[in-house]
């Protein structure tokens, strides 16, 4: 009878099957306090319901967390589960980092996500990634300030700004903070400079760009920048950005983060992220503001996402955790923690910032309008890197169009370089 056990377990471990709980490794990134303490207490939670599955959870960095990931791909020790940063799937899945999660997606589940984190998370025709949350990217306001120079404030995405009443805005809002120097207000617009160089300038800053008529790259190909990235829509979108910081609408050089928290900045062009923080500082003078329109209107879009590494001897112990995290309630944990958008349209309808009459639902509404995916092609990292380093320069008060003129460049040469990113 001993022999005939051990025979059965042998058996099984060649097949695969453990005795036990399978182990899973996951890598995750350090976003927020709460955000870290939801998905730690989520894995706690995960492990201790069901005997199949332990997921071990490991925290890396945010700042060098795409580093590591490349890191470890080329030495083979990718963990079995990803928080990947969306506009980065398509390089992962390129690069073959990821299997694709199709064959685990009931249809009930696609049709119940938003059509940005399909979109977020699909490369050559394969969903590569899901998230629990999307972003949000609009204009928060003071309400005090705005009420002074007697701005309307919208309440919708139909309803927003548009070109010419928000530089009117802004005109009335500067002449309202040099009207008295002793006042905290002074600038009209918090741009987060201080986040620095990096994701915040792509994910920021290209919606202007997107919404003067250009891009990052030539959407139907994928092969250039040329013509998008430093063509006359581009040059004009620069131009007009540039003139914030020249003509002293926003500080090119905030010493922190706290401008508009501070009353020093009327309004602060930024994302869902600050909302507790927004909230408790203003209270009932805090107002979500949706994006302008300028000759278009356009937003930002794209968070963190979870994928399957080919590491993966499990995918389906790994699905199982990932399928846990996209429950509409641990979605609402993660989102009620972060303020971000849920991923699902059941779990928006459950939130009470983003359902009906909600604080946030601007939010939501843009993401279903007018948001613009960061472009979903392996070359992102370099397009994100070259854009980045020339909205920096322009800040800086560098000329424009030799700026985009090197972005284009780089980014080309890269696509060259790699043949074009063909699988």
């Amino acid at each position: 009878m001993k022999k005939l056990f051990v025979m059965v377990l042998l058996a099984l471990m060649v097949l695969g099957v453990a005795y036990g709980k399978v182990t899973i490794k996951m890598w995750f990134h350090s976003g927020q306090g709460p955000e870290r303490a939801v998905i730690l207490d989520q894995v706690k939670r995960f492990n201790a319901m069901q005997d199949e599955v332990e997921v071990i959870a490991v925290e890396l960095p945010e700042g060098s967390y795409n580093e590591q990931v490349n890191a470890a791909a080329l030495a083979g020790d990718l963990p079995d589960v990803l928080d990947l940063d969306g506009p980065f799937i398509a390089n992962y899945a390129w690069s073959g980092y990821l299997i694709p999660l199709d064959d685990f997606i009931t249809p009930e589940l696609k049709n119940d996500l938003l059509p940005s984190i399909i979109s977020q998370g699909l490369y050559k025709g394969h969903i590569y990634a899901l998230g629990t949350f999307d972003s949000g990217l609009a204009i928060w306001g003071n309400k005090r300030y705005l009420e002074k120079i007697g701005a309307r404030i919208p309440k919708s995405v139909d309803d927003a700004w548009t070109f010419t009443e928000f530089m009117d805005i802004l005109r009335k809002l500067k002449k309202l903070a040099d009207a008295d120097p002793s006042d905290a207000l002074k600038y009209p617009l918090d741009m987060k400079i201080n986040y620095g160089v990096g994701e915040w300038y792509s994910y920021g800053f290209s919606p202007i760009f997107q919404a003067f008529g250009a891009d990052l790259i030539d959407r139907n190909t994928y092969m250039t920048a040329e013509g998008v990235l430093n063509g006359p829509e581009a040059l004009a979108a620069a131009a007009w950005f540039q003139s914030l910081f020249a003509q002293g609408f926003a500080n090119p050089n905030p010493p922190g983060d706290a401008e508009f928290i501070n009353g020093e900045a009327a309004l602060s062009w930024v994302g869902h992220w600050v909302w507790q923080q927004y909230h408790k500082a203003l209270g009932d003078d805090l107002v979500l503001i949706p994006m302008p329109k300028f000759f278009k209107q356009a937003t930002g879009m794209g968070s963190w996402a979870w994928g399957i590494t080919s590491n993966c001897k499990n995918p389906e112990a790994a699905w199982k955790f990932i399928e846990f995290l996209l429950r509409p309630e641990e979605i609402l944990k993660m989102t009620n923690a972060n303020g971000a958008v849920p991923s699902r349209l059941s779990a928006i309808k459950m939130s009470e910032l983003y359902g009906p009459g909600g604080p946030l639902g601007i939010f939501s509404e843009q993401l279903q309008k007018i948001a613009v995916p960061r472009p979903v092609t392996p070359a992102y990292p370099t397009i994100t890197q070259a854009f980045a380093q020339a909205i920096d320069n322009i800040i800086k008060g560098a000329d424009i169009r030799e700026e985009l003129n090197r972005a284009v460049r780089i980014i080309d040469e890269d696509i060259e370089y790699n043949a074009g990113y063909q699988m």
